[in-house]
């Protein structure tokens, strides 16, 4: 709570509390502030004084002002005007959605600030588990043998050889053979020569963007979906069509309209535990994706970052088409060490030398001693041995975090799976986000999950991150203020 202070007025003391957390991207542009009430009752201060701070953030450009819908965090550049405006539509609800979906591509609508998503993510409040996070908590992943590793690669001759060469273009052999053999268990068919090694599975998506478009262009990325996505490809000017993601895939109608009216170039697809949902393609849908990607000539990037933890037999589409138009993503940072920044890429043949192209004006090559150690982690059994050991933890974690959710009053919007929880709280979470800061909790509301940010009760758990009573209880609490603020 605020306190009388003879240096700073209560007015000060939260425009000053507020402003931080935009400047640190806590409050991600186009969120909306409490109202003017709810404020005053949160912080235990009269209208008056949240009026006077709220002018003070207007004054410094840090938010904006919307007729009858309240005050937003400034986006630079983002028109404010009718992002709810509607009218009743007659049309049948699927062909509605499509239409509608269709519609925001032609409007040009602007995605959510990524940056704030991983600034928030990574911003560290204090050293208590963060339910927002997207990754693994560090000490799952700490081991033994990865330094080990290290180790027997870096010997004193081999460690002048790495530094004082580059690597290879593709990347090391020995890693790119280790992969092969890890697609094949996947059905993903492949020799290690159309393999390309990257910083990261973010470098090999941005890899095939900047090989296969040209600003302007439109790709469709799956809704609700990762929103480093939606900004990165906004970021080299692409044109974003949002898919709406469904329990079985993407929503094949809307993709249709989509081919139809814009002949996208690209579909992004987080296609085994996507994120945030946790949802796995459904093989009907997989293959009318490949239909439609054939018949209209676009190519998927199949996006496999949790392949560590995906169930055994989950559909791939890069499997079911030979890797003919689908571009096969994946790394390690989620698994093993995010620092290492290993990624890679599987292409089709004729893809191949056009995205070594990318890779080597990009960064040239990747560093080989972290390659060639994972390549040793991946031979000698280490690295499937500790993925095993990262799903069972996980497993436990997910049935008490789940069942600490549904004692707190939520419900899940889709089955939970994978490493994180869709979950219906009944309230606007972006507000509720602000609540929780002030409790030390740093949330990941639904939309920032949107290409178009529309406040909303869903918000997206990480399930080793949320299995501490304590948090729920703080949750139910400000839960509860919330409603009755409401």
């Amino acid at each position: 709570m605020l306190t009388r202070s003879p240096t700073q007025s209560l007015t000060e003391q939260l425009s000053a509390r507020i402003s931080e957390r935009i400047r640190n991207r806590l409050l991600a542009p186009g969120a909306r502030l409490p109202s003017v009430r709810q404020c005053a009752q949160q912080n235990g201060v009269s209208p008056s004084t949240v009026v006077a701070a709220y002018d003070q953030l207007l004054a410094q450009g840090l938010v904006q002002a919307r007729k009858n819908r309240g005050f937003f965090v400034r986006e630079g550049g983002r028109a404010a005007a009718d992002a709810d405006a509607g009218a009743t539509d007659p049309a049948p609800a699927g062909q509605r959605l499509a239409t509608d979906a269709v519609g925001r591509a032609a409007r040009g609508v602007a995605p959510v600030n990524a940056t704030a998503l991983i600034r928030g993510m990574f911003h560290k409040i204090n050293d208590q588990p963060q339910p927002g996070m997207g990754v693994f908590p560090s000490q799952w992943l700490e081991s033994a043998f990865m330094p080990a590793a290290v180790r027997k690669v870096a010997n004193a001759r081999a460690l002048q050889d790495f530094s004082l060469q580059y690597g290879e273009p593709l990347g090391d052999a020995g890693l790119r053979r280790q992969l092969a053999k890890r697609l094949d268990a996947f059905g993903v068919h492949t020799t290690p020569e159309h393999i390309i090694t990257t910083v990261g599975a973010t470098h090999a998506l941005d890899i095939v963007s900047r090989t296969l478009l040209r600003p302007g262009d439109p790709v469709m990325v799956e809704e609700p979906g990762w929103a480093v996505e939606f900004a990165r490809l906004a970021a080299l000017g692409m044109r974003i069509l949002p898919v709406p993601r469904r329990a079985d895939g993407p929503d094949l109608a809307v993709m249709a309209r989509y081919c139809e009216v814009h002949r996208p170039k690209l579909y992004v697809s987080v296609s085994v535990l996507h994120n945030p949902t946790g949802h796995c393609l459904a093989p009907g849908s997989a293959h009318r994706v490949l239909q439609l990607a054939d018949a209209h000539g676009f190519h998927v990037v199949e996006d496999d970052s949790y392949s560590h933890i995906a169930p055994e037999h989950a559909i791939r589409l890069a499997a079911l088409d030979g890797l003919q138009r689908t571009i096969y993503v994946s790394g390690f940072a989620k698994i093993l060490a995010p620092n290492w920044r290993v990624g890679f890429l599987a292409a089709p043949p004729a893809l191949l030398e056009p995205l070594l192209d990318t890779k080597l004006l990009t960064t040239l090559t990747t560093p080989a001693l972290l390659e060639k150690a994972l390549a040793l982690c991946m031979e000698q059994g280490q690295l499937r041995r500790h993925a095993e050991r990262i799903r069972t933890r996980l497993d436990a974690a997910r049935a008490r975090s789940v069942k600490l959710a549904l004692a707190a009053g939520c419900r899940f919007a889709a089955e939970p799976a994978g490493l994180f929880g869709w979950v219906d709280t009944g309230v606007d979470t972006d507000a509720l986000s602000q609540r929780m800061l002030d409790e030390g909790y740093l949330l990941a509301p639904g939309a920032l999950f949107h290409a178009e940010r529309k406040p909303g009760p869903l918000m997206r758990i990480n399930f080793a991150t949320t299995q501490d009573a304590a948090f729920w209880r703080v949750f139910e609490r400000l839960r509860a203020e919330q409603d009755r603020l409401r």
